[in-house]
């Protein structure tokens, strides 16, 4: 009896010692939208030469990042998704159209002999110009940099160096030959099919003589800018294959810094809600619980930071949010142990016992969350997947919150404490009545059913009238997000827009500023709908920009509706062989009444379904079956102790509800925080959980219950 205690003591003192040591040692990774900057993604497409595959988008990789390290951007990143995207995170710059142009433009770049003066090129000012076939590629220049003289007059050039000198020199010693004046006597450098400069060669220069040393100059009215950017992309090569952007996304740094304020005042007010809400009702246990949770919130943070994850702001609410559900181990424990000691067991036996007959409902609860979690990090884009592994390792520092730290402190104060203060003593008020009042629910059975179709009824009525207002993420196009000296209404917002040439576009105005959306804008139009915007609302400031593709929206919106349909299944498939497959149907039926009823009140509301949507979708089916898998694995004890289905599923829903209530309280306590600070994008969040988590511990009783009656009988 001595050894278990002792080596449960020291395993919790040495992982909260190395948590709080990881904690303190190791600074976050904040992702863009929380410190500000620009994240391109861009896909490799085929060329007729090359196929975009792995290697060759590794190659582009490769100078992309050289590009990238050229501009003197601090701590860039890129890293290859998939076979054909690479994802480039650029800290602190904020102009994605300049981002854009020197990172992934193609850059091929040639120089030609120049054939004549009526061709179809064009040369820097405008002239007609006839090229002959490439002499030399950009693989033939060793370095390129911008340069400026003031005794060679204003103005930059760039200096390259070849690695091929002698095709420089033959090259350059044919054009000689010509005669002074003639256009012949040019070289066109052409940059992308456009001749970016054509200059005759000096008349100094002898015929098959030509330009030794292997060194040149380009000139032309570059400014310092134009020349250093030229001369990265010269520098960086020519990509192996061709870039297409299909998502951009770009985050002022204010924003960033609020949206982490928010977030940590959310985390504060929340933990002190739920801190409250469980020494108010489980006492000294609660208490003690809520030390747990403390270390649960460093285990997390630290498992997180050791991992080099990148702290999103979708991921901050997941961590928020987590520490609402990790109470839900913590209540299940402490509610076995009331009713061990309702049967005469004593205080420490009770302890144990709760522990022992609570690990069957924590472990089917915590698997059937991480399957949603896993799902949103294989299938999500962008900050969302920061949700998923916050969710996943929130889950399981949770486990060794409640069944290991929680475990320790309870058992070396248990016992020498009375019971009443214990918190375990009593049954409390909710059991207490359910246990005077014994509502048989199960009689009305059809009745919950058919308020159930009803709810339903109403919510694809929604969906079918207003539709779903798909986001960026899943439709493509651009949004912008301004803020603006001075609020304006939306008509007003939504005429200036208009009259800068965007009829077409969404438009939306708070207090907090004006978001535009619309397919087909690039950044010049976005720098027009600015001004036009400046004009009614005096000083404007682009806070956020998201750009998808409309590949890239399809995929987003198909690789959604896998996730749900795939966690529906899995679901199914985990409950039939955890329970009987009439279990696994009516849960996952009541989980088909929670969605419907958040996707209508989504569509009736007019609110936006993206990526942070989808997260909460996951999340409430996570939720929602963590509490059917609670219910039904008390209907299996009672079942196995000889009750008839009904019965127990009466007996299973009044026995748990204690367990459902505190639970759905401490999660909803964290929800209201993140309405209350958390902005826009997660209040939507938190209203969507709020809902599944009611409809969610709702159906578990008046849904899942009578359907798992029916099932069987049939």
């Amino acid at each position: 009896m001595f050894r278990a205690p002792f080596w449960r003591a020291v395993t919790a003192l040495v992982v909260t010692a190395i948590s709080l040591t990881l904690a303190l040692a190791s600074a976050p990774r904040l992702g863009l939208d929380l410190r500000g900057g620009t994240q391109l993604v861009f896909e490799t497409r085929d060329s007729p030469t090359v196929k975009a595959d792995a290697a060759a988008t590794d190659r582009a990789l490769d100078v992309l990042r050289q590009r990238a390290d050229a501009l003197g951007v601090v701590d860039p990143t890129l890293v290859r998704s998939g076979e054909r995207r690479i994802i480039v995170e650029l800290p602190g710059v904020l102009d994605p159209r300049q981002a854009a142009e020197v990172i992934g433009r193609t850059a091929q770049l040639a120089f030609h002999p120049v054939l004549g003066d009526r061709g179809e090129a064009r040369d820097e000012n405008g002239g007609p110009l006839e090229l002959g076939p490439a002499a030399m590629t950009g693989d033939s220049v060793r370095d390129a940099v911008e340069q400026s003289d003031p005794q060679r007059g204003p103005g930059w050039w760039v200096r390259m160096d070849f690695r091929d000198a002698a095709a420089w020199q033959r090259l350059t010693g044919a054009a000689a030959c010509e005669a002074p004046g003639d256009p012949k006597r040019r070289i066109a450098i052409v940059l992308d099919e456009e001749v970016i400069s054509s200059p005759p060669l000096d008349g100094s220069i002898a015929c098959q003589a030509g330009i030794p040393g292997g060194s040149a100059d380009i000139t032309g009215s570059f400014s310092h800018e134009e020349a250093r950017n030229l001369a990265v992309l010269i520098k960086g090569g020519a990509l192996p294959v061709p870039l297409t952007m299909v998502e951009q996304r770009t985050v002022g740094p204010t924003l960033g810094e609020a949206a982490i304020e928010a977030s940590a005042k959310a985390a504060v007010v929340g933990l002190m809600l739920t801190a409250v809400f469980i020494v108010a009702v489980y006492r000294l246990s609660g208490l003690l619980a809520t030390i747990a949770l403390a270390c649960y919130g460093v285990i997390s943070y630290a498992a997180l930071v050791a991992m080099g994850a990148t702290f999103t702001l979708p991921g901050l609410a997941g961590f928020v949010l987590a520490i609402g559900m990790a109470i839900d181990a913590n209540v299940l424990v402490f509610e076995r142990a009331r009713e061990e000691y309702v049967r005469g067991r004593g205080l420490r036996m009770a302890l144990h016992r709760g522990f022992k007959n609570a690990w069957s409902a924590i472990a089917d609860s915590n698997i059937t969350t991480l399957i949603a979690a896993g799902l949103l990090f294989w299938l999500a884009s962008g900050p969302v997947k920061g949700f998923g592994v916050t969710l996943a390792v929130g889950v399981l520092a949770s486990l060794v919150s409640a069944m290991l730290i929680t475990r320790v402190l309870a058992e070396g104060v248990i016992g020498r404490i009375g019971p009443r203060v214990s918190g375990l003593g009593t049954p409390g008020a909710v059991r207490t009545w359910l246990t005077r009042r014994d509502p048989q629910l199960m009689r009305a059975g059809r009745m919950w059913l058919g308020v159930a179709a009803a709810l339903v009824a109403v919510s694809v009525a929604g969906l079918l009238a207003r539709g779903l207002n798909f986001g960026v993420e899943f439709t493509g196009g651009r949004l912008v997000e301004f803020a603006t000296a001075r609020p304006i209404s939306s008509d007003v917002a939504g005429q200036a827009v208009s009259g800068a040439g965007y009829p077409s576009a969404v438009v939306q105005a708070s207090d907090e500023g004006v978001s535009v959306r619309a397919g087909g804008l690039d950044g010049d139009d976005v720098a027009r709908i600015e001004q036009a915007l400046e004009r009614q609302a005096g000083e404007v400031t682009k806070q956020r920009e998201e750009f998808v593709g409309p590949s890239l929206g399809e995929e987003l919106r198909r690789n959604a509706l896998i996730a749900l349909g795939v966690a529906m299944a899995m679901q199914l498939l985990y409950l039939a062989a955890r329970f009987r497959w009439t279990f696994g149907a009516a849960a996952v039926l009541a989980l088909l009444v929670d969605a419907l009823v958040v996707l209508g009140l989504f569509a009736w509301l007019g609110k936006p379904v993206d990526g942070i949507f989808l997260a909460a979708m996951l999340t409430i089916v996570g939720y929602s079956v963590n509490d059917k898998v609670v219910v039904f694995d008390r209907v299996r004890e009672l079942l196995a102790a000889g009750q008839p289905l009904a019965a127990s599923v009466n007996g299973a829903i009044l026995q748990t509800l204690p367990r459902t209530v505190n639970t759905g309280l401490g999660a909803l306590f964290i929800l209201l925080a993140l309405m209350a600070f958390g902005g826009d994008s997660l209040r939507d969040f938190a209203m969507a959980l709020v809902t599944g988590i009611v409809v969610g511990t709702l159906s578990s009783a008046f849904v899942a219950g009578p359907a798992a009656i029916a099932l069987d009988r049939r």
